[in-house]
């Protein structure tokens, strides 16, 4: 096992998240250098972290900024990057450009990602990264995720799930690190709010965009906009149900200002991947 340039920080965490993080640390101290493709979220925002103490100098984290992520993405992950002094680069691609990702078909996902790491190995090949690694967690393999092929086709590394690190586990790694985004909600990019077979526009993921920001400025802390066209499909945690129906006189006329003619709300509330259940699995 390759010795850390550095010393572990000392953490209050479980003794089996504790050996992760050390498998964890020591399987990136292994890679000599790495490219972290950098979301903004917890899972890659951990993964930037850890590369940043196993790999001081060796390591870069680049985040693709495109119409389909939000700005707190955005924000996020400038914020985490000056937190830690992580080297962070930001790159800016327009996928509404790629008409096989407009079309938004179930391997949208797919598209997305294979598109996102050829412009990643690009950039690693021609600054001397020798690995490119991306923040899929143990949990992620519970719901469709089309993206892994593109993950796979293009050789890139998936540490975290690697070292068996779920979802609970980066979370208590990440605050007893004292990340900034450690409580951040999960947040797939907007495109993940309209169904499949719907064409993805920049109006349409605008008008989703507002609404979620809208909701979260009230106060929910889970929220998903599903596009429906001419309807909203609002999604928030079973918790908060209650609480959107007391507010639906101020929240109507603000989403029918957006556009939308008609704003409805999921009574089952927020669940992660509910578009994937149309999707008939084989």
């Amino acid at each position: 096992m390759k010795p850390l340039a550095e010393p572990l920080p000392v953490l209050d965490i479980e003794p089996v998240t504790k050996d992760k993080w050390e498998h964890l640390l020591h399987h990136l101290a292994s890679l000599n250098s790495v490219m972290v493709a950098f979301s903004g979220g917890v899972d890659s925002g951990l993964l930037s972290v850890a590369a940043h103490y196993a790999l001081p100098g060796k390591m870069l984290a680049v985040t693709i900024k495109t119409p389909v992520e939000t700005d707190g993405s955005m924000e996020a992950a400038v914020n985490l990057a000056g937190q830690f002094g992580f080297a962070h680069r930001i790159i800016e691609y327009n996928d509404l450009d790629n008409a096989e990702f407009v079309a938004n078909t179930p391997e949208r996902c797919y598209v997305c990602k294979h598109a996102d790491f050829k412009i990643l190995w690009a950039l690693a090949h021609s600054e001397g990264f020798d690995h490119l690694i991306e923040g899929t967690n143990a949990d992620d393999t519970s719901d469709y995720r089309p993206g892994r092929k593109a993950i796979m086709e293009w050789e890139v590394l998936s540490p975290l799930m690697d070292a068996g690190l779920a979802k609970s586990e980066i979370r208590s790694i990440s605050r007893a690190l004292g990340l900034s985004n450690w409580d951040r909600p999960s947040s797939p990019c907007l495109a993940s709010r309209f169904p499949y077979g719907t064409k993805l526009t920049r109006e349409g993921l605008e008008k989703v965009a507002a609404g979620e920001a809208y909701l979260q400025q009230l106060g929910f802390r889970i929220v998903r906009v599903r596009y429906g066209g001419a309807m909203a499909r609002v999604e928030v945690a079973p918790a908060e149900i209650t609480r959107l129906v007391s507010l639906r006189d101020e929240v109507v006329p603000y989403f029918k200002k957006l556009g939308f003619k008609y704003v409805v709300m999921d009574l089952e509330g927020y669940r992660q991947g509910s578009l994937n259940e149309v999707l008939v699995r084989k």
